[in-house]
């Protein structure tokens, strides 16, 4: 049974332009001048019943209410997930508000930021102790990369590689060794050899991918074995190209749902990840008050194969 509360299977509405948040649905937002939702209130999970149903559509109501221990912390939503076996995602869980083209969406670079300076420090120092030590030759991918990696300053690698969709704003992350302008969604293959790199980052784009276990079966593919992928998040989207599952759901449920991403991945293949785990990295300022909600989670590709 899954831990988590959630509301999940709502699609998109109309409204979703001005009231919609990610992971705070029923809640007025602002919306920045880069055109994500800024919320102003957040809720961290939503309730059990609707992601329930989801997985496990036959599970009478009374069942499902009283078979759940509810995780309080991000790092305990994926100690004990119980996914169930097979894939439990249906094709509306990534259905969209706008589903016209990605490519047109992001016809124009936009040179900012998308989480506040807090958000982008924490997840900076979450990089810095992850990646491998500067200088000893790694290779890194930054999948939906964009002008600003957010990786540590002064970082050398073999190669740092991106791939993004708009081609101004991969021109500009003077961090990149290359790039490659793909649109996922439509063509959902990294061009990469196997085995190629020793990290694979992902930051907040893992809500607008539409064939995320397609996209994981990839990540898995470039890694080399013992090799770490990261993604990471916020409650900061453009909402009406967020998929309706992450719409629907608050901040533990997506790391639920990212970890799942995680778990099915390279199902049916010798290579799979390791269990996924999770951590809360959002940062406290001077009188307590918090940035930009920010959450990784992350596995490594096994080393042997079975």
């Amino acid at each position: 049974m899954s831990s988590v509360r959630s509301v999940v299977g709502r699609h998109v509405s109309a409204r979703v332009r001005s009231t919609l948040t990610c992971g705070s649905h029923s809640h007025k937002a602002n919306v920045r001048e880069d055109g994500l939702v800024s919320p102003i209130t957040r809720r961290k999970s939503l309730g059990l019943f609707s992601l329930s149903c989801l997985l496990y559509p036959n599970l009478p109501g009374r069942m499902v209410a009283t078979a759940a221990s509810y995780p309080e912390t991000a790092e305990e939503v994926l100690a004990n997930p119980e996914f169930p076996e097979t894939w439990p995602y249906t094709a509306e869980a990534f259905q969209r508000f706008d589903e016209s083209s990605d490519s047109g969406f992001y016809e124009e670079p936009r040179f900012v930021t998308h989480i506040d300076d807090m958000a982008i420090k924490a997840l900076t120092e979450f990089y810095q102790e992850s990646f491998p030590p500067s200088g000893t030759g790694a290779a890194i991918l930054d999948m939906c990369s964009s002008w600003i990696s957010h990786y540590p300053n002064g970082y050398e690698a073999a190669r740092i590689s991106g791939t993004g969709m708009n081609e101004e704003e991969l021109k500009r992350n003077s961090i990149l060794t290359d790039y490659t302008v793909r649109d996922l969604n439509e063509e959902p293959k990294l061009p990469y050899p196997d085995n190629t790199f020793d990290v694979v980052t992902n930051a907040v784009s893992i809500d607008y991918l539409v064939k995320p276990l397609e996209i994981m079966d990839e990540v898995l593919r470039v890694l080399k074995p013992g090799g770490l992928a990261i993604m990471s998040f916020s409650n900061r989207c453009f909402p009406t190209k967020a998929v309706s599952i992450w719409t629907s759901t608050g901040d533990l449920d997506h790391i639920y749902i990212v970890g799942s991403y995680f778990h099915y991945a390279g199902k049916g293949s010798s290579a799979r990840f390791e269990p996924p785990a999770a951590k809360e990295i959002t940062k406290k300022g001077l009188l307590g008050s918090k940035g930009d909600p920010m959450y990784v989670v992350y596995a490594r590709k096994q080393n042997v194969d079975f």
